[in-house]
């Protein structure tokens, strides 16, 4: 398996590089050359397979031929043995006044409750299974609208060869989320509050990996979703869901409550892979950019809104750039010239045939806080059921999604402990508190405020990175 740039400028790389590299020094994300395929005799065979079974096959060749197969079944297994539910991701149907054959995959099983364990437990073990044969150490620096942050921070404490730091927005993080990252006591995390959004700190660590010598100085690597192992990883449990739902051959459709884009964008590998997708679903909240985007054509950025969904608060979507590199037929120089234009004016418009096949397999909605509130509040009131505010957002959505063609699945993001406050708020009862939830009160919280400024951040990376 080979992978090259969306911008087209930088060395085409095996996946053991691409794991280190994290952004491509042309400033674009990795994808492979090629998608694997499978065939209906493989996925037949998923339904009757573990989840970690599932994930090495579905992996296998993505890695290769860094990591051989035994190898990763290794780290497979260890990763998801972490997590609460013996099915890793466990299905259940929704009401049927939400619609017939409608489901909730519980993708918030693991360390942190949210659907970025998924990803980052394994990725953690890719990380040590480098460094360790390579004989050298990373200094990790992301941005975080809330779950990515604890998700990293649970994977790579404590592991030899790992400096990470975490950059997230303050105040725009619930206490969950925040404690969930700042009273972690392993020395090689720090965690850094930014004045400003999330497309700020996100837009932060782009700008350290573009310092090509700060970048080699320190050997930065990516926890973010830029990291293509991370949207590797989300594809297995497409596959899983659909084979335990579907009938052989059948379509299913998908709606992915949506931030960073690297969710969906599983969905988008999985289909290229195989899987028989109807329709995938954005669910947007109202910062809903791409939902605008796949109506219009035109990607306009607007001001971020608080909304009680913070991981959707976002209007840089940066794994969207993965797709209109695959439906622009592969177009580095036209991705390069588009995101460059996009960053300076604020404002992108699809070509016609971007648009046209970004509406070929995408659907996209929007929900508003008052809606949010009500979904959670009806689930609750007739089947004492809790969601979280950003499964909120896809339930709500695929409600109004009438034309779909067999079963649809909502992808419920994070366990609604984590956003406890608003679930109360719209139930008027709080959600049961899992113990290591409860716990993170009386500890205490280790955490730096910075500014946003470019300049100041990298002089602390480059403080911890040297510890």
């Amino acid at each position: 398996m080979k992978y090259q740039s969306t911008r087209g400028e930088a060395p085409v790389l095996e996946f053991s590089d691409v794991l280190l590299a994290g952004l491509a020094v042309d400033g674009g994300l990795y994808v492979p050359t090629d998608f694997p395929t499978l065939k209906p005799s493989d996925l037949s065979a998923f339904s009757e397979m573990s989840y970690a079974e599932v994930a090495t096959k579905v992996l296998t060749p993505f890695v290769s031929p860094s990591i051989n197969s035994n190898e990763l079944e290794t780290m497979i297994e260890r990763s998801y043995s972490t997590f609460r539910h013996p099915d890793v991701v466990p299905v259940r149907q929704l009401p049927t006044e939400i619609g017939n054959d409608r489901y909730l995959a519980e993708l918030y099983w693991g360390p942190t409750f949210s659907f970025k364990d998924v990803a980052l437990q394994l990725l953690g073990r890719l990380f040590e299974h480098e460094l360790s044969r390579r004989n050298t150490g990373v200094t990790i620096v992301g941005a975080t609208s809330g779950d990515t942050g604890s998700a990293a921070i649970e994977a790579c404490k404590n592991r030899d060869g790992i400096e990470l730091i975490m950059l997230h927005p303050r105040g725009r993080v619930s206490d969950v989320q925040r404690r969930q990252m700042t009273t972690v006591e392993s020395s090689n995390i720090h965690n850094v509050a930014i004045d400003g959004t999330f497309d700020d700190c996100q837009d932060l660590v782009k700008a350290m990996f573009s310092d090509l010598q700060f970048r080699e100085r320190h050997k930065l690597a990516a926890v973010n979703s830029i990291n293509w192992a991370r949207v590797a990883a989300q594809t297995v449990y497409y596959f899983t869901t659909a084979t335990r739902i579907a009938g052989p051959n059948e379509q299913i459709s998908f709606c992915v409550p949506t931030g960073n884009f690297g969710n969906i964008h599983a969905g988008y590998i999985a289909s290229r892979m195989g899987l028989p997708i109807d329709r995938l679903i954005i669910a947007s909240n109202h910062n809903d950019i791409l939902t605008r985007t796949h109506l219009s054509g035109v990607m306009k950025i607007e001001d971020v809104e608080p909304s009680t969904s913070p991981a959707m608060d976002i209007q840089v979507s940066s794994n969207f750039e993965r797709l209109l590199f695959e439906l622009s037929g592969k177009d580095g120089s036209w991705v390069a010239a588009a995101m460059a234009d996009f960053r300076s004016s604020g404002s992108m418009k699809l070509p016609k045939s971007v648009a046209r096949h970004l509406r070929d397999l995408f659907d996209a909605g929007q929900a508003s806080e008052t809606e949010v509130d009500q979904e959670i509040s009806d689930l609750y009131e007739t089947q004492k059921e809790f969601l979280d505010p950003h499964t909120a957002v896809g339930v709500n959505v695929i409600r109004r999604m009438k034309s779909l063609n067999g079963p649809a699945v909502v992808m419920a993001t994070a366990h609604p402990a984590k956003f406890n406050s608003v679930v109360e708020a719209a139930t008027g009862v709080a959600p049961p508190q899992p113990d290591e939830i409860v716990g993170l009160e009386n500890r205490n919280e280790r955490c730096v405020n910075l500014p946003n400024e470019v300049s100041v951040v990298m002089d602390f990376v480059a403080s911890a990175s040297n510890q």
